[in-house]
Protein backbone atom coordinates (compact mmCIF):
# COMPACT_ATOMS: atom_id res chain seq x y z
CA UNK A 1 0.00 0.00 0.00
CA UNK A 2 1.39 3.32 -1.11
CA UNK A 3 1.91 5.99 1.77
CA UNK A 4 -0.41 8.65 2.65
CA UNK A 5 0.81 11.95 0.63
CA UNK A 6 2.91 14.52 2.45
CA UNK A 7 1.16 17.54 3.22
CA UNK A 8 3.04 20.93 2.32
CA UNK A 9 2.85 23.83 4.57
CA UNK A 10 3.51 27.37 2.99
CA UNK A 11 4.97 29.98 5.87
CA UNK A 12 3.65 33.32 3.88
CA UNK A 13 3.62 35.66 6.31
CA UNK A 14 7.36 37.10 6.63
CA UNK A 15 8.36 40.79 5.57
CA UNK A 16 11.46 40.55 3.58
CA UNK A 17 12.55 44.37 4.19
CA UNK A 18 15.75 43.87 2.64
CA UNK A 19 13.98 43.62 -1.00
CA UNK A 20 12.95 47.03 -0.13
CA UNK A 21 11.05 49.27 -1.97
CA UNK A 22 9.59 46.11 -3.95
CA UNK A 23 9.18 44.29 -1.15
CA UNK A 24 7.62 46.28 1.88
CA UNK A 25 5.10 45.07 4.95
CA UNK A 26 2.07 45.73 3.48
CA UNK A 27 2.86 43.30 0.70
CA UNK A 28 5.77 41.37 1.07
CA UNK A 29 8.31 39.42 -0.92
CA UNK A 30 6.46 36.09 -1.28
CA UNK A 31 3.79 37.49 -2.91
CA UNK A 32 5.67 39.29 -5.61
CA UNK A 33 6.67 38.20 -9.34
CA UNK A 34 10.92 38.41 -8.35
CA UNK A 35 11.90 35.77 -10.20
CA UNK A 36 9.94 34.77 -13.40
CA UNK A 37 6.37 35.47 -14.28
CA UNK A 38 4.58 34.41 -11.07
CA UNK A 39 5.39 35.44 -6.91
CA UNK A 40 7.76 33.28 -5.30
CA UNK A 41 4.54 31.96 -3.19
CA UNK A 42 2.44 30.54 -6.32
CA UNK A 43 6.00 28.87 -7.70
CA UNK A 44 5.97 27.01 -3.71
CA UNK A 45 2.52 25.61 -4.35
CA UNK A 46 2.83 24.73 -8.41
CA UNK A 47 5.91 22.85 -7.07
CA UNK A 48 4.14 21.02 -4.79
CA UNK A 49 1.08 20.09 -6.62
CA UNK A 50 1.83 16.71 -7.90
CA UNK A 51 -0.62 14.73 -6.09
CA UNK A 52 0.71 11.50 -6.29
CA UNK A 53 3.77 12.67 -4.00
CA UNK A 54 2.02 15.86 -2.17
CA UNK A 55 -1.76 16.61 -0.76
CA UNK A 56 -3.20 19.71 -0.74
CA UNK A 57 -1.84 22.52 0.68
CA UNK A 58 -1.85 24.24 3.94
CA UNK A 59 -0.84 27.60 3.93
CA UNK A 60 -0.07 29.81 7.21
CA UNK A 61 -0.50 33.78 6.91
CA UNK A 62 -0.80 36.50 8.89
CA UNK A 63 -4.28 38.66 9.18
CA UNK A 64 -3.66 41.24 6.47
CA UNK A 65 -2.94 38.55 3.78
CA UNK A 66 -4.99 35.86 3.58
CA UNK A 67 -7.65 36.75 0.92
CA UNK A 68 -4.38 37.66 -1.34
CA UNK A 69 -3.26 34.14 -0.64
CA UNK A 70 -6.21 32.48 -1.21
CA UNK A 71 -6.36 34.69 -4.38
CA UNK A 72 -3.34 33.87 -5.85
CA UNK A 73 -3.57 30.13 -5.16
CA UNK A 74 -6.85 30.08 -7.37
CA UNK A 75 -4.97 31.88 -9.63
CA UNK A 76 -2.15 29.11 -9.97
CA UNK A 77 -5.60 26.61 -9.92
CA UNK A 78 -4.61 25.33 -6.14
CA UNK A 79 -7.09 24.86 -3.71
CA UNK A 80 -5.21 25.52 -0.59
CA UNK A 81 -6.42 25.79 3.38
CA UNK A 82 -5.51 29.13 4.56
CA UNK A 83 -4.74 29.33 8.29
CA UNK A 84 -4.80 32.89 10.12
CA UNK A 85 -1.78 33.09 12.50
CA UNK A 86 -3.34 36.12 14.63
CA UNK A 87 0.70 37.89 14.97
CA UNK A 88 3.77 37.06 14.04
CA UNK A 89 5.79 34.52 16.08
CA UNK A 90 8.62 33.34 13.94
CA UNK A 91 8.21 29.96 11.96
CA UNK A 92 8.44 27.57 15.36
CA UNK A 93 5.01 28.33 16.20
CA UNK A 94 3.48 28.77 13.03
CA UNK A 95 4.92 25.03 11.56
CA UNK A 96 3.51 23.66 15.09
CA UNK A 97 -0.04 25.25 14.42
CA UNK A 98 -0.12 23.26 10.69
CA UNK A 99 1.32 20.52 12.40
CA UNK A 100 -1.54 20.59 14.96
CA UNK A 101 -3.69 21.09 12.44
CA UNK A 102 -2.37 18.21 10.20
CA UNK A 103 -2.47 15.49 13.01
CA UNK A 104 -6.20 16.63 13.48
CA UNK A 105 -6.77 15.18 9.99
CA UNK A 106 -4.72 12.43 9.98
CA UNK A 107 -2.52 11.43 13.49
CA UNK A 108 -0.17 9.60 10.96
CA UNK A 109 0.47 12.98 8.89
CA UNK A 110 3.78 13.90 7.30
CA UNK A 111 4.48 17.53 6.87
CA UNK A 112 6.76 19.28 4.54
CA UNK A 113 7.39 22.90 5.88
CA UNK A 114 8.29 25.30 3.30
CA UNK A 115 9.06 28.89 3.33
CA UNK A 116 6.79 30.24 0.47
CA UNK A 117 9.47 32.67 -0.33
CA UNK A 118 11.87 30.99 -1.83
CA UNK A 119 13.09 29.88 -4.93
CA UNK A 120 13.93 26.21 -6.15
CA UNK A 121 14.94 26.64 -9.81
CA UNK A 122 14.91 22.38 -10.26
CA UNK A 123 11.34 20.85 -9.95
CA UNK A 124 12.24 16.86 -10.29
CA UNK A 125 15.56 16.92 -8.02
CA UNK A 126 13.33 19.00 -5.40
CA UNK A 127 10.46 16.39 -5.76
CA UNK A 128 13.59 13.47 -5.35
CA UNK A 129 14.86 14.77 -2.41
CA UNK A 130 11.49 14.74 -0.93
CA UNK A 131 11.37 10.80 -1.60
CA UNK A 132 14.39 10.48 0.07
CA UNK A 133 14.10 11.95 3.11
CA UNK A 134 10.07 9.95 3.55
CA UNK A 135 11.92 7.18 4.78
CA UNK A 136 13.73 9.26 7.29
CA UNK A 137 10.81 10.94 8.49
CA UNK A 138 8.76 8.32 8.72
CA UNK A 139 11.16 6.41 10.93
CA UNK A 140 10.83 9.62 13.49
CA UNK A 141 13.26 11.95 11.85
CA UNK A 142 12.80 16.09 11.96
CA UNK A 143 14.55 16.29 8.16
CA UNK A 144 16.05 19.38 6.69
CA UNK A 145 17.31 19.82 3.11
CA UNK A 146 21.03 20.92 3.12
CA UNK A 147 22.46 22.89 0.51
CA UNK A 148 26.30 22.75 -0.87
CA UNK A 149 26.96 26.32 -0.31
CA UNK A 150 28.78 28.27 -2.93
CA UNK A 151 30.45 30.81 -0.28
CA UNK A 152 30.90 31.75 3.49
CA UNK A 153 27.14 33.69 3.88
CA UNK A 154 27.00 34.59 7.57
CA UNK A 155 22.81 34.74 6.86
CA UNK A 156 22.34 31.00 6.81
CA UNK A 157 22.66 28.07 9.37
CA UNK A 158 25.28 25.26 8.57
CA UNK A 159 25.06 21.81 9.08
CA UNK A 160 27.67 19.25 9.56
CA UNK A 161 26.66 15.85 8.10
CA UNK A 162 26.63 12.62 10.23
CA UNK A 163 26.43 9.49 9.70
CA UNK A 164 24.36 7.81 7.02
CA UNK A 165 21.15 6.80 7.27
CA UNK A 166 18.63 5.39 5.02
CA UNK A 167 18.58 5.99 0.94
CA UNK A 168 22.01 7.97 -0.41
CA UNK A 169 22.08 11.36 0.59
CA UNK A 170 20.42 11.38 4.20
CA UNK A 171 22.52 11.58 6.98
CA UNK A 172 21.63 12.57 10.69
CA UNK A 173 22.77 15.59 11.85
CA UNK A 174 26.17 15.89 13.79
CA UNK A 175 25.97 19.63 14.44
CA UNK A 176 23.24 22.45 13.48
CA UNK A 177 24.59 25.83 13.83
CA UNK A 178 22.57 28.77 12.89
CA UNK A 179 24.40 32.11 11.15
CA UNK A 180 28.12 31.86 12.51
CA UNK A 181 30.58 34.98 11.71
CA UNK A 182 32.32 34.92 8.16
CA UNK A 183 35.49 33.16 9.26
CA UNK A 184 33.71 30.26 10.56
CA UNK A 185 31.35 29.99 8.01
CA UNK A 186 34.53 29.79 5.58
CA UNK A 187 35.99 27.36 7.88
CA UNK A 188 32.98 25.20 8.19
CA UNK A 189 32.62 25.29 3.69
CA UNK A 190 36.50 23.73 4.30
CA UNK A 191 34.96 21.20 6.68
CA UNK A 192 32.31 20.25 4.14
CA UNK A 193 29.34 21.59 6.01
CA UNK A 194 25.66 22.23 3.94
CA UNK A 195 23.71 25.51 4.17
CA UNK A 196 20.03 25.08 5.75
CA UNK A 197 17.94 25.69 3.47
CA UNK A 198 15.13 26.48 6.09
CA UNK A 199 12.55 23.80 4.71
CA UNK A 200 11.37 21.10 6.94
CA UNK A 201 10.23 17.33 6.02
CA UNK A 202 8.60 15.53 9.51
CA UNK A 203 5.69 13.12 11.32
CA UNK A 204 3.26 15.76 12.63
CA UNK A 205 3.60 13.96 16.23
CA UNK A 206 6.93 13.72 16.24
CA UNK A 207 7.53 17.55 15.71
CA UNK A 208 5.17 17.98 18.39
CA UNK A 209 6.08 15.44 21.20
CA UNK A 210 9.94 17.25 20.44
CA UNK A 211 8.36 20.53 20.86
CA UNK A 212 6.66 19.64 24.26
CA UNK A 213 10.32 18.54 25.09
CA UNK A 214 11.99 21.66 24.22
CA UNK A 215 9.64 24.53 24.25
CA UNK A 216 6.67 23.01 26.34
CA UNK A 217 5.16 27.26 26.74
CA UNK A 218 5.14 27.09 22.99
CA UNK A 219 3.54 23.90 21.85
CA UNK A 220 0.46 24.22 24.95
CA UNK A 221 0.02 27.86 23.34
CA UNK A 222 -0.25 26.53 19.98
CA UNK A 223 -2.01 23.23 20.61
CA UNK A 224 -4.82 25.45 22.63
CA UNK A 225 -4.48 28.38 19.95
CA UNK A 226 -6.07 25.23 17.11
CA UNK A 227 -8.67 23.69 19.24
CA UNK A 228 -10.58 27.13 19.89
CA UNK A 229 -9.61 27.98 16.13
CA UNK A 230 -12.81 29.62 14.11
CA UNK A 231 -14.24 28.91 10.73
CA UNK A 232 -14.02 32.76 8.98
CA UNK A 233 -15.01 32.59 5.34
CA UNK A 234 -13.85 29.53 4.38
CA UNK A 235 -10.03 30.57 6.21
CA UNK A 236 -9.08 28.47 9.47
CA UNK A 237 -8.17 31.96 12.21
CA UNK A 238 -6.38 30.50 15.29
CA UNK A 239 -7.54 32.02 18.56
CA UNK A 240 -5.48 35.22 19.17
CA UNK A 241 -5.50 34.62 22.87
CA UNK A 242 -4.23 31.00 23.01
CA UNK A 243 -1.45 31.79 20.68
CA UNK A 244 -0.06 35.19 21.85
CA UNK A 245 1.34 33.01 24.53
CA UNK A 246 3.43 31.04 21.84
CA UNK A 247 7.14 32.33 22.54
CA UNK A 248 8.72 34.07 19.33
CA UNK A 249 10.99 31.99 18.28
CA UNK A 250 12.62 30.27 14.78
CA UNK A 251 12.00 26.61 14.27
CA UNK A 252 16.04 26.20 14.24
CA UNK A 253 16.38 27.65 17.08
CA UNK A 254 13.21 26.60 18.84
CA UNK A 255 14.22 23.01 18.13
CA UNK A 256 16.62 21.85 15.15
CA UNK A 257 19.52 23.36 17.61
CA UNK A 258 18.96 20.80 20.65
CA UNK A 259 16.88 17.74 18.90
CA UNK A 260 18.54 14.32 18.85
CA UNK A 261 16.29 13.52 15.87
CA UNK A 262 17.72 16.05 13.20
CA UNK A 263 18.51 14.52 10.07
CA UNK A 264 19.61 16.29 6.63
CA UNK A 265 18.98 15.11 2.91
CA UNK A 266 21.50 16.78 0.64
CA UNK A 267 19.27 18.41 -2.13
CA UNK A 268 20.75 18.39 -5.88
CA UNK A 269 18.95 21.65 -6.91
CA UNK A 270 19.63 25.63 -7.41
CA UNK A 271 17.90 27.61 -4.49
CA UNK A 272 17.93 30.47 -2.62
CA UNK A 273 16.08 32.38 0.05
CA UNK A 274 16.40 35.68 -2.18
CA UNK A 275 17.35 37.49 0.88
CA UNK A 276 18.70 40.26 -0.75
CA UNK A 277 19.18 41.73 -3.74
CA UNK A 278 22.67 40.19 -4.16
CA UNK A 279 20.83 36.86 -3.89
CA UNK A 280 18.58 37.62 -6.59
CA UNK A 281 21.74 38.37 -8.82
CA UNK A 282 22.82 35.26 -7.45
CA UNK A 283 19.70 33.66 -9.23
CA UNK A 284 18.31 35.19 -11.47
CA UNK A 285 18.80 34.82 -15.69
CA UNK A 286 21.09 37.44 -16.64
CA UNK A 287 22.25 39.18 -20.15
CA UNK A 288 25.43 39.17 -22.10
CA UNK A 289 26.48 41.63 -20.17
CA UNK A 290 25.83 39.96 -16.55
CA UNK A 291 22.84 42.17 -15.82
CA UNK A 292 20.03 40.86 -13.92
CA UNK A 293 17.05 42.63 -15.40
CA UNK A 294 13.57 42.83 -14.97
CA UNK A 295 10.98 45.01 -16.12
CA UNK A 296 11.10 48.50 -18.79
CA UNK A 297 15.03 48.61 -18.40
CA UNK A 298 17.39 50.30 -20.99
CA UNK A 299 21.16 50.07 -20.44
CA UNK A 300 24.31 50.91 -21.72
CA UNK A 301 27.29 49.69 -20.87
CA UNK A 302 26.34 48.32 -17.66
CA UNK A 303 27.73 45.22 -15.91
CA UNK A 304 27.08 42.89 -13.22
CA UNK A 305 24.43 44.69 -12.01
CA UNK A 306 20.56 43.97 -10.78
CA UNK A 307 18.55 46.14 -12.64
CA UNK A 308 14.53 45.74 -11.40
CA UNK A 309 11.88 48.63 -13.07
CA UNK A 310 8.06 48.67 -11.72
CA UNK A 311 5.63 50.54 -13.51
CA UNK A 312 8.23 52.94 -15.12
CA UNK A 313 11.18 52.90 -17.66
CA UNK A 314 14.70 52.59 -15.89
CA UNK A 315 18.16 53.32 -17.73
CA UNK A 316 21.81 52.94 -16.52
CA UNK A 317 24.69 53.91 -18.01
CA UNK A 318 28.50 53.60 -17.36
CA UNK A 319 27.87 51.54 -13.94
CA UNK A 320 29.23 48.37 -12.98
CA UNK A 321 27.77 45.83 -9.66
CA UNK A 322 25.11 47.80 -8.47
CA UNK A 323 21.42 47.28 -7.46
CA UNK A 324 19.03 50.11 -9.15
CA UNK A 325 15.01 49.60 -8.01
CA UNK A 326 12.89 51.78 -9.17
CA UNK A 327 8.76 51.86 -8.28
CA UNK A 328 6.26 54.40 -8.58
CA UNK A 329 7.16 56.30 -5.69
CA UNK A 330 10.74 55.20 -4.38
CA UNK A 331 14.10 54.24 -5.87
CA UNK A 332 16.89 52.41 -4.64
CA UNK A 333 20.77 52.42 -5.48
CA UNK A 334 23.06 51.00 -3.88
CA UNK A 335 26.24 48.64 -4.42
CA UNK A 336 25.57 45.06 -4.94
CA UNK A 337 28.41 44.72 -2.16
CA UNK A 338 26.15 46.75 0.56
CA UNK A 339 23.31 44.84 -0.39
CA UNK A 340 22.22 43.65 3.12
CA UNK A 341 22.58 46.99 4.52
CA UNK A 342 18.95 47.88 2.81
CA UNK A 343 17.10 46.36 6.00
CA UNK A 344 18.57 49.06 8.14
CA UNK A 345 17.96 52.03 5.28
CA UNK A 346 14.60 50.79 6.15
CA UNK A 347 14.76 51.06 9.71
CA UNK A 348 15.95 54.52 9.14
CA UNK A 349 12.88 55.50 7.10
CA UNK A 350 10.39 53.79 9.29
CA UNK A 351 12.18 56.12 12.25
CA UNK A 352 11.61 58.70 9.89
CA UNK A 353 7.81 58.08 9.38
CA UNK A 354 8.18 57.42 5.67
CA UNK A 355 4.99 55.47 4.70
CA UNK A 356 7.26 54.35 1.72
CA UNK A 357 8.92 52.19 4.37
CA UNK A 358 5.68 50.36 4.80
CA UNK A 359 3.26 50.91 2.41
CA UNK A 360 3.17 50.51 -1.47
CA UNK A 361 1.10 53.23 -3.39
CA UNK A 362 -0.87 50.39 -4.53
CA UNK A 363 -3.11 48.73 -1.73
CA UNK A 364 -4.48 45.83 -1.85
CA UNK A 365 -7.85 44.78 -0.42
CA UNK A 366 -10.17 41.47 -0.22
CA UNK A 367 -12.11 42.89 -2.90
CA UNK A 368 -9.66 44.25 -5.11
CA UNK A 369 -7.02 47.54 -5.21
CA UNK A 370 -6.93 50.57 -4.95
CA UNK A 371 -3.48 53.02 -6.14
CA UNK A 372 -2.64 56.54 -5.10
CA UNK A 373 -2.71 58.56 -8.36
CA UNK A 374 -1.88 62.17 -6.97
CA UNK A 375 -2.74 64.35 -3.56
CA UNK A 376 -2.75 68.18 -2.57
CA UNK A 377 -4.58 70.00 -0.01
CA UNK A 378 -8.17 69.23 0.20
CA UNK A 379 -8.47 66.35 -2.66
CA UNK A 380 -7.01 62.98 -3.54
CA UNK A 381 -7.27 61.18 -6.63
CA UNK A 382 -7.35 57.10 -6.91
CA UNK A 383 -7.38 54.69 -9.13
CA UNK A 384 -10.12 51.77 -7.73
CA UNK A 385 -10.61 48.27 -9.49
CA UNK A 386 -12.89 45.78 -8.12
CA UNK A 387 -12.39 42.14 -9.20
CA UNK A 388 -15.54 40.04 -9.63
CA UNK A 389 -18.14 39.48 -7.01
CA UNK A 390 -16.18 42.27 -5.19
CA UNK A 391 -17.63 44.27 -3.15
CA UNK A 392 -17.14 47.27 -0.35
CA UNK A 393 -18.33 47.90 2.44
CA UNK A 394 -21.43 49.55 3.72
CA UNK A 395 -19.73 53.18 4.73
CA UNK A 396 -19.50 56.64 5.41
CA UNK A 397 -16.99 59.43 5.39
CA UNK A 398 -17.21 62.41 8.06
CA UNK A 399 -14.85 64.53 6.21
CA UNK A 400 -14.75 63.78 2.82
CA UNK A 401 -17.01 63.34 -0.80
CA UNK A 402 -16.36 61.32 -3.19
CA UNK A 403 -16.67 61.73 -6.83
CA UNK A 404 -15.99 58.54 -8.62
CA UNK A 405 -16.15 57.94 -12.73
CA UNK A 406 -16.35 54.71 -14.00
CA UNK A 407 -14.13 53.82 -16.98
CA UNK A 408 -14.13 49.85 -17.30
CA UNK A 409 -17.17 47.30 -16.67
CA UNK A 410 -20.39 48.31 -14.63
CA UNK A 411 -20.51 49.36 -10.83
CA UNK A 412 -23.57 48.97 -8.69
CA UNK A 413 -23.71 51.95 -6.38
CA UNK A 414 -25.54 52.21 -3.42
CA UNK A 415 -26.17 55.51 -1.42
CA UNK A 416 -28.65 55.83 1.52
CA UNK A 417 -32.24 54.03 0.01
CA UNK A 418 -30.53 54.12 -3.43
CA UNK A 419 -29.43 51.58 -5.73
CA UNK A 420 -28.18 53.04 -9.38
CA UNK A 421 -26.31 50.80 -11.77
CA UNK A 422 -23.25 53.38 -13.31
CA UNK A 423 -21.85 52.22 -16.58
CA UNK A 424 -18.68 53.05 -18.42
CA UNK A 425 -18.07 57.39 -18.92
CA UNK A 426 -20.56 57.93 -16.30
CA UNK A 427 -19.71 59.47 -12.82
CA UNK A 428 -21.87 59.53 -9.71
CA UNK A 429 -20.97 61.58 -6.82
CA UNK A 430 -21.20 60.60 -3.09
CA UNK A 431 -21.66 63.74 -0.65
CA UNK A 432 -20.20 63.78 3.23
CA UNK A 433 -21.99 61.86 5.68
CA UNK A 434 -24.04 59.49 2.88
CA UNK A 435 -24.15 55.95 3.63
CA UNK A 436 -22.71 54.24 0.66
CA UNK A 437 -21.64 51.27 -1.31
CA UNK A 438 -19.83 49.82 -4.28
CA UNK A 439 -20.19 46.60 -5.77
CA UNK A 440 -18.94 44.89 -8.91
CA UNK A 441 -21.34 42.23 -10.23
CA UNK A 442 -20.81 42.17 -13.72
CA UNK A 443 -18.34 39.73 -16.05
CA UNK A 444 -15.20 41.75 -15.81
CA UNK A 445 -13.20 44.04 -13.17
CA UNK A 446 -14.51 46.89 -12.46
CA UNK A 447 -12.15 50.12 -12.59
CA UNK A 448 -12.80 53.77 -11.64
CA UNK A 449 -11.04 56.75 -11.13
CA UNK A 450 -11.97 58.60 -7.32
CA UNK A 451 -11.66 62.31 -6.78
CA UNK A 452 -11.61 62.56 -2.71
CA UNK A 453 -12.41 66.63 -1.50
CA UNK A 454 -12.54 67.10 1.88
CA UNK A 455 -10.73 68.93 4.93
CA UNK A 456 -9.33 65.42 6.09
CA UNK A 457 -8.49 62.39 3.26
CA UNK A 458 -7.24 59.93 5.83
CA UNK A 459 -8.16 55.96 5.14
CA UNK A 460 -8.72 55.99 8.80
CA UNK A 461 -12.47 58.55 7.77
CA UNK A 462 -14.15 55.38 7.39
CA UNK A 463 -17.16 54.12 9.31
CA UNK A 464 -17.95 50.55 7.92
CA UNK A 465 -21.75 49.89 8.87
CA UNK A 466 -21.51 46.39 7.13
CA UNK A 467 -18.61 44.09 5.92
CA UNK A 468 -19.15 40.85 3.65
CA UNK A 469 -15.23 40.41 4.82
CA UNK A 470 -16.07 40.82 8.38
CA UNK A 471 -13.15 43.64 8.81
CA UNK A 472 -13.72 45.93 12.04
Amino acid sequence: MAPAPIVPVLLAGGAGTRLWPVSRDALPKQFLPLVGDLSTYQQTLLRVADRTVFAPPIVVTGPQFHFFARRQAEEAGIEATVVIEPMRRDSAAAIAAAAVFARKQDPDAVVLALAADHVVLDAEPFRAACIAGRQAADAGQIVTFGIKPTEPKTSYGYILRGKAIGPKDVHAVAKFVEKPDAATAARYIAEGYLWNSGNFLFRADVLLSELARYEPEMAEAVEASVEAATNDLGFVRLDPDAFAHAPQKSIDYALMEKTSRAAVVEGHFRWSDIGSWDAIFDIAKRDGTGNAVQGAVITVDATNCVIHADARLTAVVGVSDLVVVSTPDAVLVIPRSRAQEVRELVEKLKKAKRAEATDHRRVHRPWGYYESIDAGERFQVKRIVVRQDGTLSLQKHRHRAEHWVVVRGTAEVTIGDEVRIVHENESIYIPIGSVHRLANHGKIPLELIEVQTGSYLGEDDIVRLDDIYKRS
